[in-house]
C-alpha cells in the first residue's frame, strides 16, 4: 500500500516527455485512461472479500498500476511524438472560440 502511494512522489522524474499537457500527447492519453480503469477496478476489488476471481483481477490491475508508472510512463515520454503545439495560447483559444454560435448557423 505504501509503495503505491510513494510511487506517486516519483512521477515528476519518471515522466520523461518534454510536453506536459496530455492534450498534445495522444498515446499518453490512452494509457492514462487505462490507468483510471485499473484504479476503479482496484477500488471495486478492494471493497470485496479477498477470495475467488477478485484476487486475480486485483493482481492484474495492480500489475498494470505499477507497470504504468515504472515502465510505460518513461517509455511513452521517449518514444511518443507529441502533436504540434500552437504558437501561442491565444492562437488555441481563438480557434476554439470561432465555432459558430446558434444565431449564426440559422
Amino acid at each position: 500500500m505504501f509503495g503505491s502511494i510513494g510511487l506517486l512522489f516519483l512521477v515528476p522524474w519518471l515522466d520523461t516527455s518534454r510536453v506536459r499537457s496530455a492534450r498534445f500527447r495522444p498515446v499518453y492519453r490512452v494509457f492514462f485512461w487505462l490507468l483510471m480503469a485499473a484504479w476503479l477496478v482496484l477500488a471495486y476489488c478492494g471493497s470485496k472479500p479477498p477470495e475467488g476471481a477478485y484476487v486475480t483481477v486485483a493482481r492484474v490491475a495492480a500489475a498494470y498500476y505499477f507497470a504504468y508508472f515504472l515502465i510505460l510512463l518513461p517509455m511513452i515520454g521517449v518514444l511518443e511524438t507529441p502533436s504540434p503545439m500552437p504558437t501561442s495560447i491565444s492562437g488555441t483559444q481563438s480557434a476554439r472560440s470561432r465555432a459558430p454560435t446558434p444565431t449564426e448557423s440559422s
